[in-house]
């Protein structure tokens, strides 16, 4: 950026506004963000979420600003007179030409050495892969048993084990005792862990405590604790703080809580969700078997009525048969009835009409005596009629005239001759006789002269 001469007289007159622009992009330009640590005074926590203060020290202040998506993830309320550290950017606020420092981040005093340490650890393990989500383990949906790494006597102990019981009274759970802050401590979680490992008792194991500041909190930033966290064969959680607070031990872990509370969350099925679950299961099998159910009935149905059971057909043939015998019996029953009713009442005419027997059959008698009379009357007439008729067929009879010595002459074809003229001269005739017959050659038919010789 090439800089105005202001001793040139002959330069262009610029505004305010310009100046402090030029005066910001110096600022900005030239100074990089840099940790400043002093006392803040004059604090102002605007109602749109923005902190507007000053930071001092025995010598100088400056105006500060820390907007409000910055302030809001401070692990920590900034107050009147607390000494802090603080990273941000030298700028100028050109609407009132005033040197102030947007800061980005901020801390307690004192504790740069620790942050630093921090930063440091997670960048070196983060290189060597243990950050990684390629090795983090699934948690176990519905663990057998679950172990706890914390103090006997910590506060977050009584909120995990009071959660575990209300969501699932019946997994048992391990403590895995531990001190959880103050020399030593660091060594004792990683030995727990390590214990809670090789004894394989648990499904999963929390590591939790409850919130404080970062040096209460730094046993899990120690490196022998992210060691032994990425070592160990149980799925693991850790619940260490407040949701603001991130410890080394919550990226090494499988799964980060924000709190020992929603640690055990985590690592319980609920109950009340899994009645609930299983009572849709239920449900919803129910309806399935019932629909199963339907559909198989339907088609043992379709093909009963397809197939018929040999006894059955036998069964429906003997309940038809029964049935019709039934109804034979009932109808020769009503026929009987009839019948009988019908006998009763033509014999109860036959009573009221009764015939003299004695009388008919003295005239039977009568009547049969003229009849036999008549028959045989009739009998010697038709005797007469047939003596007589007999007599002329015997005179008629053909066989008798042949009898008598007389023949009959008939042609080839039987044809009986009754005129000598019907013949021809040389033909031959037969003649039957009363005892058989003979033929004869006729040579000079009535009318024909015959030839005499010269």
């Amino acid at each position: 950026m090439t800089r105005p001469n202001f001793l040139d007289r002959n330069q262009d007159v610029i505004s305010v506004s310009s100046l402090n622009r030029m005066a910001r992009d110096l600022l900005e330009a030239g100074i990089p963000p840099v940790w400043i640590g002093g006392e803040i005074s004059n604090l102002t926590l605007a109602a749109s979420g923005h902190g507007y203060f000053s930071l001092k020290d025995g010598g100088a202040q400056v105006r500060c600003v820390m907007f409000r998506h910055k302030l809001a993830v401070l692990p920590f309320r900034p107050q009147e007179g607390m000494q802090v550290e603080l990273r941000g950017q030298v700028t100028l606020y050109e609407a009132r030409g005033e040197f102030q420092i947007n800061v980005g981040e901020m801390r307690a005093a004192g504790l740069g050495r620790l942050y630093e340490a921090f930063e440091r650890l997670k960048a070196r393990l983060q290189a060597e892969g243990l950050f990684d989500s390629s090795r983090k383990r699934e948690l176990p949906a519905h663990p057998a048993a679950i172990g706890i790494v914390t103090s006997p006597a910590a506060a977050a102990l009584r909120d995990v084990v009071s959660t575990l019981r209300r969501r699932m009274p019946g997994i048992p759970l391990i403590l895995y005792p531990a001190q959880v802050q103050g020399e030593g401590s660091a060594q004792q979680i990683a030995k727990a862990i390590q214990t809670a490992g090789e004894r394989r008792e648990a499904d999963v194991l929390i590591i939790c405590r409850g919130g404080g500041s970062i040096e209460d909190l730094w046993a899990f930033n120690e490196e022998i604790v992210a060691r032994a966290v990425a070592a160990c064969p149980i799925p693991t959680v850790s619940g260490v703080g407040h949701e603001t607070d991130f410890t080394i031990c919550d990226f090494v872990a499988d799964r980060r809580a924000p709190t020992p509370t929603a640690a055990a969350e985590l690592v319980s099925p609920n109950r009340e969700h899994l009645a609930i679950q299983l009572e849709q299961t239920k449900r919803a099998l129910e309806r399935a078997l019932g629909r199963l159910l339907t559909d198989k009935t339907q088609q043992l149905d379709f093909l009963g009525r397809r197939l018929t059971h040999p006894g059955s057909k036998l069964q429906a043939q003997r309940d038809k048969l029964g049935a019709l015998s039934q109804g034979l019996r009932q109808r020769v029953h009503a026929v009987f009835d009839q019948g009988r009713w019908r006998l009763q009442l033509a014999a109860s005419r036959l009573t009221h009409h009764q015939p003299d027997l004695a009388a008919q059959s003295q005239r039977l008698q009568q009547q049969q005596a003229r009849l036999q009379r008549a028959r045989d009357r009739l009998l010697e007439r038709r005797s007469r009629q047939l003596a007589q008729l007999s007599a002329t067929l015997t005179a008629f009879n053909p066989e008798a005239v042949l009898a008598r010595g007389y023949a009959i002459v008939q042609k080839r074809n039987g044809q009986a001759v009754k005129n000598p003229a019907e013949l021809q001269d040389h033909e031959t005739v037969t003649l039957r006789l009363a005892e058989g017959s003979t033929e004869a050659r006729i040579e000079h038919p009535q009318g024909v002269q015959p030839e005499l010789p010269f």
